[in-house]
Order: C-alpha cells, then structure tokens, then sequence
C-alpha cells in the first residue's frame, strides 16, 4: 500500500483521497487497519462509481473523495447454482463482497493471461475480480467442448478466453 498525500496540491483534480484502501481480495482499510463497520463500508459500496480515469469516487452527504484500489472494489466470493453434474444451468448467482447477490452475466467473463477471472457487476458498471473459492466454484460448470473451454448457461457455451 502506498503512502496518500495529505497536501492538497498532489490531489488529483483537487479531489481528496478517502484514505480508505482496498486490497484485491476486497477488503476495506482506513491508515492500515481493517474497516469491519459494516454499515459505514455499505456506504462506500453503495456510493462509489468509476470516474472516466478509471478511479473509485465515494459521494456522500455533498462530500467526494477516491478511494485507491489495488484491483477492484467489488469481489466476487461465491458462485450458486443448481449441481453442476445437472448440466447447463439456466443461471448462475453471484455473491459480492458487499454482501449483493446477483445473475451472473456471462458474456463479460475475462480469464486473463495469470488465471485471474474477471467480470462485470452492478448492471455492468463495475469490474469484479472472483476470488479464488468463486473461481472454483463457477469452474465447477465449466466444460471442454471442441478443445475449448466453455461455460455452458442461459441456454448458450460461453467460451472463456
């Protein structure tokens, strides 16, 4: 984690940092220690956005800060269906590290070149990172069809690349 200026000047667009970091497995700190007030860390889920640099901004009561993220804000930690060995699933459900649930869309999973699955949450408007008891549990559904992998839901293979 590295050090947030406190001057005014370094600020991006004048913007003050929230002095709230978020590590890639999704957890909250506020100057090294870890945020476990569940109310006050729904407020920063529920009043983030991305701005168009890509950074989190948390509005809040007419204030506005950005948060710094190592990898996203949002992290997937567990993937719910019907048994895999059932087949194809009609849909698969996410939980979210802000404790949300919510359809997986499976067209905007990203399995990148170190095995990091991604995808999108919050009707597309935030990236997720799956932690990896997710991703094992979503790999559960997954399937090799023409020496491809493939997640066969919503009545489709969606092929992950």
């Amino acid at each position: 984690m590295s050090a947030i200026s406190t001057n005014p000047q370094d600020w991006p667009d004048g913007l003050p940092p929230c002095l709230i970091h978020v590590d890639k497995d999704g957890q909250l700190w506020h100057l090294g220690a870890p945020m476990v007030h569940a109310g006050i860390n729904q407020i920063i889920f529920d009043h983030a956005e991305l701005d168009e640099t890509g950074r989190y901004i948390v509005s809040f009561r007419g204030q506005r800060c950005f948060l710094t993220v190592e990898d996203t804000l949002f992290v997937v930690v567990r993937v719910d269906g019907p048994p895999p060995e059932a087949g194809a699933a009609d849909r698969l459900a996410l939980t979210l590290n802000d404790g949300s649930r919510e359809d997986l869309d499976p067209a905007t999973l990203d399995l990148s070149a170190d095995n990091i699955l991604r995808g999108r949450v919050k009707n597309g408007r935030f990236p997720a990172r799956f932690q990896r008891a997710a991703y094992y549990q979503l790999a559960e559904y997954v399937v090799e069809r023409d020496d491809r992998f493939v997640l066969p839901v919503q009545g489709k293979d969606w092929p992950l690349a």
